[in-house]
């Protein structure tokens, strides 16, 4: 690695961590990033230089190396000076593949869904079994003060994202997948490419590795034959798994508890500080992981317990007229399905859902699905679709989602403006109902105004 590193892009959530971690070694770190945010903010206070807009000026010769994230094109103005003057240039994935080189045992977290969530949750079951792991992870999380932390033992637990198949880079021991689905087809292409992708991705894991497979998603499960690696499986619904949760019960917040199974024999209970059937499968691979590092049944429910959400996971953010406030990341059909399955669990009169369609190529590819997953909301309010690192080539719009609901027979609306957004609600939710911001762009916003608004009134 080199000594003065600068990051195209370094206030996203995965490039901070980096930063912050390369700053740990006693690296010299400098970046850029388009707009100003939290994480940029961050940065700076600890001393960080990021230049706000990305132009060729900011590119300077002392500069021995430069992080790029994958949504940079090549015509990118910093980019292309760093080619210019001759300086090494490397995409995000690869250069995370280089820092896992640094461990002896990393510990991937991958999947189409819950890669954050999982990989959360083994992180503070290892902080719990005072392990000291290196960890980075795609949000922030409470227990250990941010999306990072630097440890001294050989232990990193890294979230592993397919998209574009940064994951081939990574040099890991032991891997988790969650799920396989339909995501990232503006790359992937078809779910067949996304099948393989994975099954390269654990071919790779050493005989002496470990595999932990969700034997409830048949994609997923697959990959058992496509690994050296010790397999082990976990399902909610498959009694041949070598973890099964059974007895699974919900507390008035819609937090899940569970008996978890070992090859048909009772091991231990599990209560969650988090909703939804899915964050039972989640943890329950934590589990079986955890216990395979040798970690004891009381620790792992201990830490488990220590897990209320990774920011933007189902986040409680406070309350608007008397109803609770969250925020989630969701942004693919699938995902927004786990969401409400979990969240309409709690008690409440009626629920409304603020959705932000997350790039154009989710919206062509999964209109009907949206529109499903959506109808369990008693209201929904459209906004602008976010179009991340995309150009509208495939001619849909924010009116297709509204009329496809309509036709799904619910009460529907389109909003642009955030302020009209939160005057609509002031006029219609009651005490006792619930409001959820659905969406990976920023949608987020609408959510702290709504709870912001509440504290000025």
């Amino acid at each position: 690695m080199n000594k003065h590193i600068y990051m195209i892009g370094i206030g996203g959530i995965s490039m901070s961590g980096i930063a912050e971690i390369l700053v740990n070694y006693g690296y010299t770190v400098s970046g850029s990033d388009m707009t100003e945010n939290d994480m940029v903010k961050k940065l700076r206070e600890n001393g960080i230089k990021v230049n706000i807009g990305q132009v060729k000026e900011n590119i300077s010769d002392d500069i021995d190396l430069v992080v790029y994230t994958a949504a940079i094109k090549e015509d990118n103005e910093e980019l292309k000076r760093a080619r210019e003057l001759g300086i090494e240039t490397v995409e995000r994935g690869k250069f995370l593949g280089e820092l896992t080189r640094k461990f002896k045992d990393v510990i991937g977290v991958s999947g189409t869904h819950g890669k954050t969530t999982t990989s959360s949750m083994v992180s503070c079951v290892f902080v719990e079994a005072k392990k000291d792991p290196s960890i980075q992870i795609g949000s922030n999380l409470d227990v250990i003060g941010g999306n990072y932390r630097v440890g001294n033992s050989d232990y990193f637990i890294i979230e592993a994202c397919e998209y574009k198949d940064s994951y081939q880079n990574f040099d890991e021991k032991s891997v988790i997948i969650t799920n396989i689905d339909n995501d990232h087809l503006d790359y992937f292409k078809n779910i067949e490419n996304i099948e393989a992708s994975f099954q390269k991705y654990v071919s790779k894991l050493p005989e002496d590795g470990l595999l932990v497979l969700n034997m409830d998603n048949e994609r997923c499960y697959k990959l058992k034959d496509y690994t050296k690696a010790k397999v082990i499986t976990t399902s909610i619904n498959n009694e041949n798994a070598d973890y099964n949760a059974k007895n699974i019960t919900y507390d008035d917040l819609g937090n899940p508890s569970y008996d978890v199974y070992k090859k048909g024999k009772f091991i231990t209970r599990v209560s969650l500080n988090v909703k939804g059937l899915h964050n039972v499968s989640n943890s329950l691979e934590c589990f079986a992981l955890c216990s395979d590092y040798k970690i004891d049944n009381e620790t792992i429910v201990k830490g488990l317990s220590k897990f209320k959400g990774a920011a933007r996971r189902m986040e409680f953010k406070g309350k608007f007229n008397g109803a609770n406030v969250y925020d989630d990341y969701g942004h693919h059909p699938t995902e927004i399905e786990a969401t409400a399955n979990a969240v309409l669990k709690e008690k409440f009169n009626e629920s409304y859902a603020i959705f932000e369609a997350h790039t154009y190529s989710r919206v062509k590819n999964h209109l009907e699905d949206f529109a499903k997953s959506l109808s369990k909301f008693d209201h929904i309010i459209v906004i602008d679709i976010y179009a991340a690192r995309e150009e509208n080539i495939y001619g849909v719009s924010e009116d297709e989602i509204v009329n496809k609901l309509k036709e799904e027979g619910k009460d529907v609306v389109y909003i642009s403006d955030y302020d009209e957004i939160v005057n609509y609600l002031k006029d219609r939710v009651k005490e006792n109902d619930l409001v959820i911001t659905i969406g990976a762009g920023n949608v987020t916003k609408i959510a702290n105004k709504l709870v912001e608004n509440k504290k000025e009134e």
